[in-house]
């Protein structure tokens, strides 16, 4: 099985998703929320591939039988953005200790934090989900 891992972007005051090179062509997907987006990509890569078959171009075979799996990689700003339904920026900074403004300059695009930087912040978001799970 074949992965496409599709890197996910804060642009503004939409999410943005491109797909990697193991997919032929250009696939851009915007969307208002997260959750739309994350419907979105795959009928839009279905229609892509049905695109490409109809037209005679070249589909690898595991792209046209469906033999992948979708994962997703969310920069920073993403990643925050994506957790406002369910978590503030005060929370995420209580779990990640990571400090709350610069948080704020991250889910901006004011600044990108390094990678041990985003991890701190992942790892916070997933701290907060296991607490929330841990309720009874």
């Amino acid at each position: 099985m074949e992965k496409i891992i599709v890197e996910v972007r804060w642009c503004g005051r939409n999410f943005g998703a491109m797909f990697p090179d193991n997919v032929p062509g250009v696939i851009v997907v915007t969307a208002k929320t997260y959750d739309e987006l994350l419907k979105e990509i795959p009928e839009t890569l279905k229609f892509h591939v049905e695109g490409m078959v109809a037209d005679g171009d070249y589909v690898p075979r595991w792209l046209a039988d469906g033999d992948y799996e979708i994962s997703y990689h969310l920069d920073a700003a993403a990643l925050i953005h994506s957790c406002e339904r369910y978590a503030s920026l005060a929370a995420i900074s209580r779990a990640s200790g990571v400090n709350e403004r610069l948080l704020s300059h991250y889910a901006n695009g004011i600044k990108t934090p390094r990678a041990k930087q985003r991890m701190r912040i992942v790892e916070g978001i997933h701290k907060i989900g296991r607490t929330l799970l841990n309720i009874s």
